[in-house]
């Protein structure tokens, strides 16, 4: 059987490779190019190949099918059932069980399993056995290897969480066989695996084109044998390095950028040296390949770093570095290289990183140009404005509406009370004024009215104005809305969907203005919240009462574990992504931040459940697998035409360490005698706020 495997350099824009390639072999006739199908790894992926199409040859075609195989679940959205079916899932397939709903199900068994368990602790005891069932689904391991695991000579405290996880070997598919219901990860390895055996069972005719992937899921790299097997199949690897000597490429651990690829290549029977370069790529290696290869070159032969002479001046050529005192100023030099890329037509600029809290600051300090940029990673609906104010609802009366939760609340800018926004602002600060700036009121609207009264007596007795009358009325309205609530919230036993449908109640009423609509539901923030309140509600329905005070834990772990994510990006030439989608896209200036240990390459996540060793014997991969993807993404975004490298010494007032992959790219440089252009941008961003820092004196 002839296996086709090809693969797009690094240095090469992946998707416009990938277009102009299907134009060159294809574009003569638009029936030819329709019947092409390519799969790509994400959907963001598929909207990038389909706008580059077009845009390359210059006027409206007939576009290939192009599908998402959604292996980088990280970055986007689950994929759809439509979409599942598409790649070949029988439509009779149970539907997948919402994210939210899954966590609650599972915090209710922890629940039985630990009773009194704070409701935090409850969330993120449901999250870890959530992940634990992702990763048992993508690498395909029974639930069965589990219960013969722990050998005679481990600890008793290994049984005892073994006996703990029977909550995911034994209660969770049967609670999933009662919902008819099936875990997300589940469905989409049914997806691809049923692709793979319709691929071999009945090879299509027209050619299909798997790109962009590595493989890192079982079922995928199957699914990649079997478009490689087919007549007119083609798998499209990103950045095989070719060059490497035979000595590094046997050496490859896990932490390697071509680990992944090494392993998907031993599955498919195929040479690295026999792979070419898609037909669209350049044939000459770029001269920056040389740097990236060597400054991820395998710890067993680094003894070659003696002899650095191939690496030339040139494979420095758009390279900059910054390394920034802190994060507003990593943040602050980020935005201003990116707005400095605007000043030349038609060049584009993308912040990667793995650091959320960067990335937020970026778009923030974009902001002072009047530039919106979104973050592709999306934003936890925790942190927008109708998510922070169904947070202080709860907040507010959990705390018995001490002073600070309260005006938090009140002063919050989606709080109307049923009129004006100036009225109700109005009377909240004449209620701060009254009796929240000095001894805390006694709890409850009851406290507030008895401090209110005695503000008013007090100031009368002493001749000045005292607090309007009408304040008294507009507490009472307060006390009624709130009372359902703040009954529930108190109950030592409460039905979760009760909870639910009272907060709904109250934000709705606290947050109606003049027009009679609540504001908590309006834009595009207010529209996902509304959205995850019914998925809240629906989930919640029949669940086990819980303690009214674990409920903002609950609700908490709800909106973070949400994101708003834009419909298309704000500016056409500024982004904001994730690492693993940016791999695949282009842009004309990279800049890649947060390069500090902890960030980029994460922490290795401590699994509370399973040893190394046991995870190796059942088939999990281990920690070191995710260093390797992250490297991959790293060495790939590092061939962009222009690169800036940037970190914050510290964090928090606390040292950081920088990444890995810039000790070692300083080690490369120093031994090839090379260095980096002195980079402009600190020096920019200090003049552009001269006034930072201490007055100069006069």
């Amino acid at each position: 059987m002839i296996v086709r495997v090809a693969t797009v350099p690094a240095s090469r824009p992946f998707v416009d490779t990938l277009a102009r390639g299907l134009l060159a072999e294809h574009g003569g006739d638009p029936a030819a190019l329709a019947r092409v199908r390519v799969l790509l790894p994400t959907r963001r992926a598929v909207r990038a190949l389909r706008e580059a199409l077009p845009r390359l040859r210059g006027g409206a075609m007939l576009l290939p099918d192009i599908r998402a195989l959604g292996d980088d679940p990280d970055e986007e959205e689950d994929l759809g059932p439509d979409e599942e079916e598409d790649l070949g899932l029988d439509s009779s397939a149970p539907p997948a069980i919402g994210a939210l709903e899954r966590r609650l199900l599972l915090a209710e068994r922890v629940r039985a399993r630990q009773p009194g368990a704070p409701g935090a602790q409850a969330m993120a005891l449901a999250a870890e056995l959530a992940r634990l069932l992702d990763e048992m689904q993508i690498a395909r391991v029974d639930f069965a290897a589990l219960d013969d695991l722990v050998p005679d000579d481990l600890a008793e405290h290994w049984r005892e969480t073994l006996e703990f996880l029977a909550i995911v070997t034994k209660e969770w598919p049967k609670k999933l066989a009662k919902r008819d219901r099936i875990d997300p990860r589940a469905r989409r390895v049914r997806a691809l695996e049923a692709l793979a055996a319709k691929y071999r069972r009945e090879p299509p005719d027209s050619p299909v084109i798997a790109a962009g992937s590595t493989g890192s899921w079982p079922a995928v790299a199957e699914l990649l044998a079997a478009v490689a097997g087919l007549p007119r199949g083609l798998v499209l690897l990103p950045g095989l390095d070719r060059g490497i000597d035979d000595a590094s490429w046997e050496s490859l651990d896990e932490t390697h950028p071509q680990f992944g690829l090494k392993a998907l290549l031993a599955r498919l029977g195929v040479d690295r040296r026999r792979v070419p370069a898609w037909p669209e790529a350049e044939a000459k290696e770029a001269p920056r390949a040389a740097l990236v290869r060597e400054l991820m070159r395998p710890g067993a032969t680094v003894e070659k770093w003696r002899d650095l002479g191939h690496v030339g001046a040139d494979a420095v050529d758009g390279l900059e570095a910054a390394a920034c005192p802190d994060a507003r100023t990593e943040a602050e030099t980020a935005a201003l290289a990116m707005r400095r890329a605007l000043e030349e037509p038609g060049r584009t600029a993308a912040l990667v990183t793995a650091d959320r809290g960067l990335a937020r600051r970026v778009r923030a300090e974009l902001g002072r140009w009047g530039l919106e940029v979104d973050d592709s990673a999306g934003r936890p609906l925790a942190d927008t404005e109708p998510g922070v104010f169904l947070r202080l609802v709860v907040d507010a009366l959990a705390r018995d509406l001490a002073p600070v939760p309260l005006l938090a609340l009140l002063k919050h800018p989606l709080s109307r009370g049923g009129g004006a926004r100036a009225d109700f602002l109005r009377r909240a600060r004449q209620l701060e004024r009254a009796c929240l700036r000095g001894p805390r009121p006694a709890p409850g609207f009851a406290g507030l009215k008895a401090a209110l009264a005695a503000a008013r007596k007090a100031a009368l007795e002493g001749g000045r104005t005292p607090p309007a009358e009408d304040l008294f009325d507009w507490l009472d309205r307060l006390a009624a809305a709130a009372e359902p609530l703040a009954r529930a919230l108190a109950e030592p036993s409460v039905a979760l969907a009760d909870l639910v449908a009272a907060h709904r109640d109250f934000a709705e009423r606290l947050s109606t203005g003049e027009d009679d609509t609540p504001a908590v539901w309006r834009h595009d923030a207010g529209i996902a919240c509304r959205k995850l309140f019914d998925e809240f509600a629906a989930a919640a329905d029949g669940l086990r009462p819980i303690p009214g005070a674990d409920y903002a834990a609950v609700l908490d772990d709800a909106l973070k574990g949400a994101a708003l994510r834009p419909v298309r990006d704000r500016h056409p030439r500024l982004f904001v992504r994730g690492p693993l989608e940016a791999r695949l896209l282009h842009a004309d200036l990279v800049v890649l931040g947060g390069l500090n240990e902890g960030s980029w390459p994460g922490e290795a996540a401590a699994d509370p459940w399973l040893g190394r060793h046991m995870r190796v014997r059942i088939g999990l991969e281990l920690p070191e697998r995710f260093v390797g993807l992250a490297a991959h993404d790293f060495a790939q975004l590092l061939h962009a035409p222009r690169v800036l490298l940037t970190r914050a010494a510290t964090a928090d007032g606390t040292p950081t360490v920088k990444a890995r992959w810039l000790t070692r790219l300083e080690a490369v440089l120093q031994g090839a005698g090379l260095a980096l252009d002195t980079s402009p941008w600190p020096a920019w961003r200090a003049a552009l706020d001269p006034m930072d820092g201490p007055p100069r004196p006069v």
